[in-house]
Protein backbone atom coordinates (compact mmCIF):
# COMPACT_ATOMS: atom_id res chain seq x y z
CA UNK A 1 0.00 0.00 0.00
CA UNK A 2 0.92 3.59 -0.76
CA UNK A 3 2.25 5.77 2.07
CA UNK A 4 0.56 8.70 3.62
CA UNK A 5 2.76 11.03 1.57
CA UNK A 6 2.72 8.98 -1.73
CA UNK A 7 0.49 9.44 -4.63
CA UNK A 8 -2.50 6.78 -4.71
CA UNK A 9 -0.16 4.68 -7.50
CA UNK A 10 3.12 4.89 -5.57
CA UNK A 11 5.14 7.09 -7.02
CA UNK A 12 5.85 7.80 -10.61
CA UNK A 13 8.45 6.52 -12.24
CA UNK A 14 10.80 8.61 -13.60
CA UNK A 15 10.68 11.31 -10.86
CA UNK A 16 13.41 11.34 -8.91
CA UNK A 17 13.61 10.81 -5.32
CA UNK A 18 9.75 10.22 -4.14
CA UNK A 19 7.99 10.70 -0.94
CA UNK A 20 7.50 13.83 1.26
CA UNK A 21 10.24 15.06 -0.11
CA UNK A 22 9.52 15.55 -3.54
CA UNK A 23 6.21 17.82 -2.56
CA UNK A 24 7.59 20.31 -0.47
CA UNK A 25 8.70 23.10 -3.11
CA UNK A 26 4.83 23.11 -3.50
CA UNK A 27 3.21 25.30 -0.17
CA UNK A 28 -0.64 25.72 0.03
CA UNK A 29 -0.09 28.37 2.31
CA UNK A 30 -3.71 30.77 3.63
CA UNK A 31 -3.13 33.19 0.62
CA UNK A 32 -3.18 30.73 -2.24
CA UNK A 33 -6.39 29.41 -0.55
CA UNK A 34 -7.99 31.96 -0.61
CA UNK A 35 -7.27 33.12 -3.87
CA UNK A 36 -8.51 29.79 -5.51
CA UNK A 37 -10.97 29.63 -7.38
CA UNK A 38 -13.25 26.89 -7.58
CA UNK A 39 -15.86 25.79 -9.88
CA UNK A 40 -19.45 23.60 -9.75
CA UNK A 41 -21.35 22.14 -12.64
CA UNK A 42 -24.96 23.26 -12.32
CA UNK A 43 -27.64 20.71 -13.09
CA UNK A 44 -29.51 23.22 -15.51
CA UNK A 45 -26.34 24.66 -16.94
CA UNK A 46 -25.39 20.33 -17.52
CA UNK A 47 -28.91 19.89 -19.37
CA UNK A 48 -27.92 22.26 -22.08
CA UNK A 49 -26.10 21.56 -25.16
CA UNK A 50 -24.28 24.23 -25.85
CA UNK A 51 -24.16 26.03 -22.15
CA UNK A 52 -21.14 27.05 -20.35
CA UNK A 53 -21.13 23.80 -18.23
CA UNK A 54 -19.68 25.32 -15.42
CA UNK A 55 -20.14 28.15 -13.60
CA UNK A 56 -17.96 30.71 -11.32
CA UNK A 57 -18.40 30.73 -7.56
CA UNK A 58 -17.67 34.05 -5.97
CA UNK A 59 -14.60 34.45 -4.17
CA UNK A 60 -14.44 33.37 -0.16
CA UNK A 61 -15.66 36.57 2.12
CA UNK A 62 -17.25 38.00 -1.16
CA UNK A 63 -21.23 38.75 -1.80
CA UNK A 64 -22.59 36.61 -4.67
CA UNK A 65 -23.47 39.23 -7.42
CA UNK A 66 -27.31 40.55 -6.83
CA UNK A 67 -26.80 39.42 -3.17
CA UNK A 68 -28.09 42.52 -0.63
CA UNK A 69 -26.19 42.58 2.62
CA UNK A 70 -28.19 41.93 5.90
CA UNK A 71 -28.06 45.77 7.12
CA UNK A 72 -29.21 46.98 4.30
CA UNK A 73 -32.76 45.11 4.15
CA UNK A 74 -32.82 46.16 7.49
CA UNK A 75 -32.62 49.79 6.14
CA UNK A 76 -35.16 49.41 3.96
CA UNK A 77 -37.18 47.95 6.02
CA UNK A 78 -37.53 51.28 8.20
CA UNK A 79 -37.53 53.37 5.35
CA UNK A 80 -41.12 52.31 4.71
CA UNK A 81 -41.92 52.32 8.06
CA UNK A 82 -41.21 56.13 8.36
CA UNK A 83 -43.03 56.83 5.08
CA UNK A 84 -46.14 54.82 6.04
CA UNK A 85 -46.05 56.63 9.36
CA UNK A 86 -45.58 60.04 7.68
CA UNK A 87 -48.87 59.03 5.39
CA UNK A 88 -50.83 57.97 7.85
CA UNK A 89 -49.61 61.45 10.49
CA UNK A 90 -50.81 63.51 7.72
CA UNK A 91 -53.72 62.22 6.30
CA UNK A 92 -54.84 62.14 10.16
CA UNK A 93 -53.77 66.29 10.64
CA UNK A 94 -55.92 66.85 7.52
CA UNK A 95 -59.63 64.84 8.40
CA UNK A 96 -59.42 65.42 11.85
CA UNK A 97 -59.93 69.26 13.61
CA UNK A 98 -59.16 69.50 17.04
CA UNK A 99 -62.19 71.07 18.95
CA UNK A 100 -61.14 75.17 20.26
CA UNK A 101 -62.47 75.99 23.29
CA UNK A 102 -63.86 79.46 23.03
CA UNK A 103 -65.82 81.64 25.69
CA UNK A 104 -68.75 83.22 24.30
CA UNK A 105 -68.83 86.86 24.66
CA UNK A 106 -72.23 88.44 26.45
CA UNK A 107 -74.95 89.55 24.10
CA UNK A 108 -75.18 92.86 23.40
CA UNK A 109 -78.59 94.51 22.86
CA UNK A 110 -80.61 96.95 21.44
CA UNK A 111 -84.16 97.50 21.98
CA UNK A 112 -85.51 100.49 20.39
CA UNK A 113 -89.42 101.51 20.22
CA UNK A 114 -91.07 103.33 17.48
CA UNK A 115 -93.54 105.95 18.13
CA UNK A 116 -96.48 106.68 16.25
CA UNK A 117 -97.91 110.15 14.64
CA UNK A 118 -100.89 109.97 14.72
CA UNK A 119 -104.16 107.21 15.49
CA UNK A 120 -103.47 103.51 15.44
CA UNK A 121 -105.31 101.86 12.82
CA UNK A 122 -107.91 99.18 13.48
CA UNK A 123 -109.66 96.45 12.13
CA UNK A 124 -109.91 92.52 11.48
CA UNK A 125 -106.76 91.12 11.25
CA UNK A 126 -106.97 89.65 7.31
CA UNK A 127 -107.91 93.08 6.37
CA UNK A 128 -105.04 94.81 8.21
CA UNK A 129 -102.63 92.56 6.36
CA UNK A 130 -103.97 92.84 3.13
CA UNK A 131 -103.20 96.66 3.18
CA UNK A 132 -100.48 96.85 5.10
CA UNK A 133 -96.87 96.48 3.94
CA UNK A 134 -96.81 92.83 5.40
CA UNK A 135 -99.24 92.03 2.72
CA UNK A 136 -97.38 89.50 0.64
CA UNK A 137 -95.46 88.24 3.84
CA UNK A 138 -95.83 84.26 4.97
CA UNK A 139 -97.08 82.95 7.18
CA UNK A 140 -95.33 81.66 10.38
CA UNK A 141 -91.92 79.48 9.75
CA UNK A 142 -92.62 79.93 5.93
CA UNK A 143 -91.16 83.37 5.86
CA UNK A 144 -87.96 82.40 7.39
CA UNK A 145 -86.52 80.52 4.63
CA UNK A 146 -82.69 79.52 3.96
CA UNK A 147 -80.20 80.74 2.00
CA UNK A 148 -78.17 78.32 -0.85
CA UNK A 149 -75.68 76.47 1.20
CA UNK A 150 -72.39 76.42 0.33
CA UNK A 151 -68.90 74.93 1.60
CA UNK A 152 -66.77 77.68 3.05
CA UNK A 153 -62.88 77.34 3.53
CA UNK A 154 -62.45 75.12 6.34
CA UNK A 155 -65.90 74.19 6.78
CA UNK A 156 -68.21 71.40 4.85
CA UNK A 157 -71.62 72.28 3.29
CA UNK A 158 -73.56 70.57 5.82
CA UNK A 159 -72.08 72.31 8.77
CA UNK A 160 -72.99 75.51 7.05
CA UNK A 161 -76.59 74.06 6.85
CA UNK A 162 -76.65 73.05 10.51
CA UNK A 163 -75.65 76.60 11.21
CA UNK A 164 -78.16 78.48 9.07
CA UNK A 165 -80.77 75.50 10.70
CA UNK A 166 -80.51 76.15 13.70
CA UNK A 167 -80.68 80.44 13.51
CA UNK A 168 -84.25 79.10 11.31
CA UNK A 169 -84.69 77.24 14.59
CA UNK A 170 -84.00 79.81 17.03
CA UNK A 171 -85.96 82.66 15.70
CA UNK A 172 -89.23 80.17 15.53
CA UNK A 173 -89.35 79.66 18.73
CA UNK A 174 -87.83 82.89 19.77
CA UNK A 175 -90.61 84.71 17.78
CA UNK A 176 -93.20 82.68 17.04
CA UNK A 177 -94.22 79.89 19.65
CA UNK A 178 -97.25 81.66 21.19
CA UNK A 179 -96.31 80.33 24.62
CA UNK A 180 -92.71 82.38 24.23
CA UNK A 181 -94.89 85.23 22.82
CA UNK A 182 -96.98 85.91 25.99
CA UNK A 183 -94.64 85.03 28.70
CA UNK A 184 -95.42 81.37 29.72
CA UNK A 185 -92.27 79.46 28.71
CA UNK A 186 -88.65 80.59 27.55
CA UNK A 187 -86.82 77.05 27.79
CA UNK A 188 -87.30 76.13 23.59
CA UNK A 189 -85.00 79.91 23.53
CA UNK A 190 -82.69 78.72 26.17
CA UNK A 191 -81.99 75.28 25.19
CA UNK A 192 -80.35 76.44 21.76
CA UNK A 193 -78.10 79.01 23.74
CA UNK A 194 -74.15 78.15 24.46
CA UNK A 195 -73.95 77.50 28.29
CA UNK A 196 -71.78 80.49 28.70
CA UNK A 197 -74.84 82.77 27.72
CA UNK A 198 -77.59 80.97 29.99
CA UNK A 199 -76.80 83.00 33.12
CA UNK A 200 -77.08 86.37 30.84
CA UNK A 201 -80.15 85.00 29.74
CA UNK A 202 -81.51 83.85 33.09
CA UNK A 203 -80.86 87.31 34.62
CA UNK A 204 -82.72 88.99 31.06
CA UNK A 205 -85.74 87.19 32.01
CA UNK A 206 -86.08 87.07 35.57
CA UNK A 207 -84.83 90.89 35.98
CA UNK A 208 -85.13 92.80 32.68
CA UNK A 209 -83.09 96.22 32.50
CA UNK A 210 -82.31 98.59 29.55
CA UNK A 211 -79.00 98.65 30.02
CA UNK A 212 -77.88 97.34 26.71
CA UNK A 213 -76.99 93.46 28.48
CA UNK A 214 -80.37 92.57 30.07
CA UNK A 215 -83.33 93.19 27.80
CA UNK A 216 -85.48 90.34 27.62
CA UNK A 217 -86.46 91.52 24.55
CA UNK A 218 -83.39 91.22 23.35
CA UNK A 219 -83.37 87.55 23.30
CA UNK A 220 -87.00 86.87 22.30
CA UNK A 221 -90.63 88.61 21.25
CA UNK A 222 -92.80 88.86 24.56
CA UNK A 223 -95.94 90.54 25.25
CA UNK A 224 -97.71 92.22 28.20
CA UNK A 225 -100.51 89.92 28.56
CA UNK A 226 -101.78 92.37 31.29
CA UNK A 227 -102.32 94.84 28.25
CA UNK A 228 -102.37 93.21 24.96
CA UNK A 229 -103.75 89.45 23.59
CA UNK A 230 -102.77 87.81 20.52
CA UNK A 231 -105.28 88.35 17.78
CA UNK A 232 -103.59 85.70 15.17
CA UNK A 233 -101.89 83.40 16.94
CA UNK A 234 -99.47 83.11 13.43
CA UNK A 235 -97.49 86.13 12.18
CA UNK A 236 -96.32 87.16 8.82
CA UNK A 237 -92.81 87.15 8.21
CA UNK A 238 -90.21 87.86 5.89
CA UNK A 239 -86.36 88.47 6.07
CA UNK A 240 -82.77 87.20 5.17
CA UNK A 241 -79.85 85.19 6.23
CA UNK A 242 -76.32 85.59 5.57
CA UNK A 243 -73.50 83.12 6.75
CA UNK A 244 -69.64 83.96 6.21
CA UNK A 245 -66.49 82.33 8.01
CA UNK A 246 -64.60 84.78 10.13
CA UNK A 247 -61.89 82.75 11.12
CA UNK A 248 -60.95 79.30 10.54
CA UNK A 249 -63.09 77.82 13.71
CA UNK A 250 -65.89 80.14 13.34
CA UNK A 251 -69.34 80.45 11.21
CA UNK A 252 -71.28 83.78 11.65
CA UNK A 253 -74.38 83.81 10.67
CA UNK A 254 -76.47 87.38 10.21
CA UNK A 255 -80.44 87.34 10.83
CA UNK A 256 -82.41 90.49 9.28
CA UNK A 257 -86.47 89.82 10.09
CA UNK A 258 -89.19 91.70 9.98
CA UNK A 259 -92.52 90.14 12.06
CA UNK A 260 -96.04 91.89 12.30
CA UNK A 261 -98.18 90.26 14.46
CA UNK A 262 -101.92 90.95 15.18
CA UNK A 263 -103.02 92.05 18.59
CA UNK A 264 -106.06 93.50 20.69
CA UNK A 265 -106.58 94.11 23.87
CA UNK A 266 -106.25 92.17 26.81
CA UNK A 267 -109.67 90.61 27.97
CA UNK A 268 -111.49 91.51 25.08
CA UNK A 269 -113.63 89.28 22.54
CA UNK A 270 -112.53 88.29 19.06
CA UNK A 271 -115.07 91.62 17.74
CA UNK A 272 -113.05 93.62 19.03
CA UNK A 273 -110.22 95.55 16.41
CA UNK A 274 -107.55 94.41 16.45
CA UNK A 275 -103.88 96.65 15.03
CA UNK A 276 -100.67 95.31 13.96
CA UNK A 277 -97.54 95.50 15.70
CA UNK A 278 -94.04 95.66 13.80
CA UNK A 279 -90.80 94.06 15.06
CA UNK A 280 -87.76 93.99 13.16
CA UNK A 281 -84.86 91.81 14.67
CA UNK A 282 -81.54 92.11 13.22
CA UNK A 283 -79.27 89.34 15.22
CA UNK A 284 -75.79 88.17 15.00
CA UNK A 285 -75.03 84.49 15.69
CA UNK A 286 -71.58 82.68 15.88
CA UNK A 287 -70.97 78.87 15.85
CA UNK A 288 -67.74 76.94 16.73
CA UNK A 289 -67.60 73.44 15.81
CA UNK A 290 -68.95 72.45 19.22
CA UNK A 291 -71.92 74.73 18.89
CA UNK A 292 -72.75 72.89 15.48
CA UNK A 293 -72.40 69.83 17.00
CA UNK A 294 -74.87 70.21 19.94
CA UNK A 295 -76.80 72.34 17.66
CA UNK A 296 -76.75 75.86 19.26
CA UNK A 297 -75.67 79.70 19.21
CA UNK A 298 -73.52 82.08 20.48
CA UNK A 299 -76.08 85.00 20.01
CA UNK A 300 -73.67 88.06 19.30
CA UNK A 301 -75.49 91.26 18.81
CA UNK A 302 -79.79 91.62 18.72
CA UNK A 303 -80.85 95.26 17.07
CA UNK A 304 -84.69 95.44 17.64
CA UNK A 305 -86.74 98.18 16.65
CA UNK A 306 -90.60 97.37 17.69
CA UNK A 307 -93.68 99.83 16.96
CA UNK A 308 -96.16 101.37 17.30
CA UNK A 309 -94.52 102.21 21.19
CA UNK A 310 -95.14 104.90 23.32
CA UNK A 311 -91.49 106.34 23.67
CA UNK A 312 -92.11 106.30 27.58
CA UNK A 313 -92.55 102.41 27.47
CA UNK A 314 -90.15 100.50 29.12
CA UNK A 315 -89.52 97.62 26.28
CA UNK A 316 -86.81 95.79 28.10
CA UNK A 317 -89.34 93.24 29.99
CA UNK A 318 -91.96 93.03 27.24
CA UNK A 319 -93.62 95.06 23.89
CA UNK A 320 -96.51 97.45 24.60
CA UNK A 321 -97.73 97.79 21.29
CA UNK A 322 -100.25 101.05 21.13
CA UNK A 323 -103.73 99.73 20.47
CA UNK A 324 -106.32 100.26 17.51
CA UNK A 325 -107.81 104.47 17.95
CA UNK A 326 -105.01 105.01 20.34
CA UNK A 327 -102.29 107.47 19.95
CA UNK A 328 -98.85 107.54 21.61
CA UNK A 329 -98.09 108.93 25.14
CA UNK A 330 -96.93 112.58 24.04
CA UNK A 331 -94.18 112.56 26.34
CA UNK A 332 -90.20 111.57 25.20
CA UNK A 333 -88.45 108.39 25.78
CA UNK A 334 -86.53 107.94 29.36
CA UNK A 335 -84.47 110.33 30.88
CA UNK A 336 -80.59 109.51 30.81
CA UNK A 337 -78.20 111.19 33.05
CA UNK A 338 -74.58 110.74 31.86
CA UNK A 339 -73.10 112.17 34.82
CA UNK A 340 -74.77 109.32 36.95
CA UNK A 341 -72.52 106.30 38.33
CA UNK A 342 -73.88 102.69 37.70
CA UNK A 343 -76.43 101.27 35.45
CA UNK A 344 -76.90 103.19 32.56
CA UNK A 345 -80.00 103.05 30.40
CA UNK A 346 -80.19 103.46 26.32
CA UNK A 347 -83.13 105.26 26.53
CA UNK A 348 -83.47 104.73 22.59
CA UNK A 349 -86.83 105.46 20.45
CA UNK A 350 -88.17 106.78 17.11
CA UNK A 351 -90.30 107.62 15.25
CA UNK A 352 -93.23 105.01 13.04
CA UNK A 353 -93.68 105.86 9.39
CA UNK A 354 -96.96 106.05 8.40
CA UNK A 355 -96.30 104.36 5.27
CA UNK A 356 -95.54 101.64 8.12
CA UNK A 357 -98.89 101.34 9.31
CA UNK A 358 -102.26 99.79 7.37
CA UNK A 359 -104.26 102.23 4.96
CA UNK A 360 -107.66 102.63 5.59
CA UNK A 361 -109.88 99.50 3.01
CA UNK A 362 -110.70 101.11 -0.18
CA UNK A 363 -107.60 103.53 -0.54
Amino acid sequence: MAGRGDPPEGTPEGLPGGGEDEYRSVVFDESFVRAARLQEYSAQERMGEHAQAVRSRPEWGSPSPGSRPRHGALVLVLVVAVVFAAVVYLSARNTYQPLIDRRAEPLRITVVPLAPRGTVPGGDPATLYAHSPAAQFRSGAAGITLPAAKRTAHFSESQVVTALSTVKDYLVQSSLDPDVLTGEAVRQVRLLLDPDQLGQFDRSVESPADDGWHAATGWLVRFDTAEVALADTTARVRGTMRVAEVEPDLLEVTSDHTLVYAVRPAGTGADADASLFTVRRELAFRFDREDLRMHRAELLTSRVQAGPQSCSADPAGSLHPVLAGHRSAPAGPALTDPYAIGTRTTALCGALSPAAQPSPPGR
